[in-house]
C-alpha cells in the first residue's frame, strides 16, 4: 500500500514541483516591471569601458523593474518590493522613508513616469556604473485616502547601479539640483 501511495505522490507531486519551479524562476519576468514606466537610456558617453549590448539591455530592464518596485513600496507602504532591486544606502534610505511614512499614515503616488537615463562612467571591470536620471512623473502624497498633495515634478538623480548574481541592482541613488 505504502509504494502505491509513493508512486501516485511521484507522479503527481514531481510534474507539479517542476512547473511551479518554472513559474517561480520566470517570475522575475512575469511580474516584471509596470510597461507605463518608461525609460529611454542612452550609453554612447559611457566611458573607460563601453556598455555592451546585452549589458545595456539588462540595465534598463532592472532599472524600470527599480521603479516598479519603488513605486509599490511607496503606495502600500511595504520593504518587499525593496527586496533585490535595491541595495546598500539605496535600499537603506528606501526603507527609512516607507517607515517614516507608516508612521505618519501617508502613502505616495508615482504615476505617469518617464525617465532619461544617461550612462556615464562604466568601470574598467564592470563592477559599477554611474546613471544620470533626469525622472519626470506625477507625485500625489495622500493621508489615507485624502490627498493631501499632488504635483507634476522633475527630479535629477545620480545612480551607482552594480551587477548581482542575476541583475543590476541600484547600489546608491541621490537626488541632486542639477548634473
Amino acid at each position: 500500500m505504502i509504494g502505491y501511495i509513493k508512486s501516485h505522490v511521484v507522479r503527481w507531486v514531481v510534474p507539479l514541483a517542476a512547473v511551479m519551479t518554472v513559474l517561480l524562476l520566470g517570475s522575475y519576468d512575469l511580474r516584471g516591471a509596470d510597461p507605463t514606466v518608461q525609460v529611454r537610456f542612452d550609453a554612447s558617453k559611457a566611458g573607460p569601458r563601453v556598455v555592451e549590448s546585452l549589458t545595456e539591455e539588462r540595465i534598463l530592464r532592472d532599472y524600470r523593474f527599480a521603479w516598479t518596485s519603488l513605486t509599490q513600496a511607496m503606495e502600500y507602504n511595504t520593504l518587499d518590493p525593496l527586496e533585490g532591486p535595491f541595495v546598500g544606502t539605496a535600499k537603506q534610505w528606501l526603507a527609512q522613508t516607507v517607515v517614516s511614512q507608516r508612521q505618519t499614515g501617508l502613502r505616495s503616488q508615482y504615476t505617469q513616469q518617464n525617465h532619461t537615463l544617461e550612462a556615464v562612467f562604466y568601470a574598467p571591470e564592470g563592477d559599477v556604473i554611474e546613471l544620470h536620471d533626469t525622472a519626470e512623473y506625477h507625485l500625489q502624497v495622500l493621508d489615507g485616502d485624502k490627498e493631501i498633495h499632488n504635483e507634476q515634478v522633475i527630479v535629477r538623480y545620480v545612480v551607482l547601479m552594480t551587477p548581482a548574481a542575476d541583475r543590476w541592482v541600484i547600489r546608491q541613488m541621490q537626488a541632486v539640483p542639477q548634473f
